[in-house]
């Protein structure tokens, strides 16, 4: 198997059990995966290969106040092990922290009541970025 395997290094065990079978040999596709295994006989992972600068966003400096505001979530738990949500929303200028909520479930209208009250205030920025990070 190791020879057959160095002549087709990417066939899987299926592949040598298959050409096996039609060489005459009398086994089964589980005996075949076993010795495979047992080889330490793999066909090598493919590995993803990052993009880069692949964003179609143009990214937009924050030269003036109430121009870029950003939207971090951050998740903590409290002492009993319950969950806590926690929102802040900065003026990525003045680096002025303009808002918040601190609840335990956060929904997409409450975000978006906080934001409007926060317009209301000082109007609406020319950006909202949010990064979607892990």
């Amino acid at each position: 198997m190791r020879t057959w395997s160095r002549g087709r290094p990417l066939q899987r065990f299926r592949r040598a059990y298959h050409d096996a079978r039609t060489e005459g040999w009398a086994v089964n596709h589980k005996k075949i995966q076993r010795l495979w295994r047992d080889e330490g006989l793999r066909v090598p992972q493919r590995r993803r290969r990052k993009r880069l600068g692949a964003s179609a966003a143009t990214e937009v400096a924050a030269e003036a106040p109430n121009r870029v505001w950003a939207v971090d979530f951050q998740f903590d738990a409290t002492e009993d092990g319950r969950p806590v949500k926690i929102v802040s929303i900065v003026d990525e200028h003045t680096r002025e922290c303009l808002g918040g909520l601190v609840e335990r479930s956060i929904t997409s209208d409450r975000l978006i009541d906080e934001l409007d009250r926060l317009a209301a205030d000082r109007g609406y920025p020319g950006v909202l970025r949010c990064d979607n990070g892990p």
